[in-house]
This record gives C-alpha cells, structure tokens and sequence, in this order.
C-alpha cells in the first residue's frame, strides 16, 4: 500500500514586520490538522521564502502580513515562484489586508486570503478542499 504524501505547507512572514504570534498560531493549527508546516520566521525576504519553498518541495506558502507591505512583497514572491518555474506552488495569505486589496492579491495569483481574525477551522478546511500535493 503506497501513503500519499502529507501535503506540506511553508508559513512565512515577509519583509520588516516584527510580529509573529498569529502566523505561528497558524502553523500549529495547520500541523495539528496532520500537514506538515515549514516555518521561517520573522523578516524572511521574498527570496528566502522562494527558496526554501522549492528546497521544502512545498504545497502551499502561507505569507503572513501585518505591516502594510503585502502589495509589494506577495507580487515579488509570486514573480520570483514563476521565475523559479515553480508557478505550481500555491500561495495564500493572511494578516492585516484592507478590503480593496483582496481582488489586487487574487489578480496577482494569491489564492486566497484570509484577514486578522479569520477562524482557524475555516482556514484548514480551505486548505483541504483546495491544496493537493505537487
């Protein structure tokens, strides 16, 4: 009997933002749901969470944003994914997100986010229904 593999999922905090309880409440959740979480931390650059996605082989990048860069930072990591060839890897993301800038992160090819507050059994069973492994 061969075991699909579990699908595994990078949470990442880009840029200068210095808080990182709600991202690393994240990942627990998701890897009390049986995946497997790669966290890397506070100040990563879009480089460094490109690059260990791929070393990672992960499923999913789950971008974390509490200090007003996201525009910015989830289109530099969805350019450096696609530059990578590595398109296939999913992102969402997750944090402070004005409203009017939820339909300028999906146009870019986040696909999905989910604000401060969003519930954590909503965001694992997204992850269920959405996210298989590469």
């Amino acid at each position: 009997m061969v075991m699909a593999r579990k699908i595994r999922i990078l949470v990442a905090k880009p840029g200068l933002d210095g808080h990182d309880r709600g991202a690393r409440i994240i990942a627990r959740a998701l890897r009390d749901a049986g995946f497997e979480v790669i966290y890397t931390g506070l100040h990563q650059s879009p480089e460094q969470i490109v690059s260990a996605a791929i070393q990672e082989d992960v499923d999913l990048i789950g971008l974390s944003s509490l200090a007003a860069a996201h525009l910015y930072l989830f289109r530099k990591v969805m350019e450096l994914l696609k530059a990578q060839g590595a398109e296939d890897i999913m992102v969402v993301g997750g944090g402070i997100i004005p409203e009017g800038d939820i339909e300028k992160l999906k146009a870019m090819g986040v696909q999905e986010i989910f604000p401060s507050g969003s519930a954590l059994d909503t965001i694992v069973d997204w992850v269920r229904r959405h996210v298989k492994p590469r």
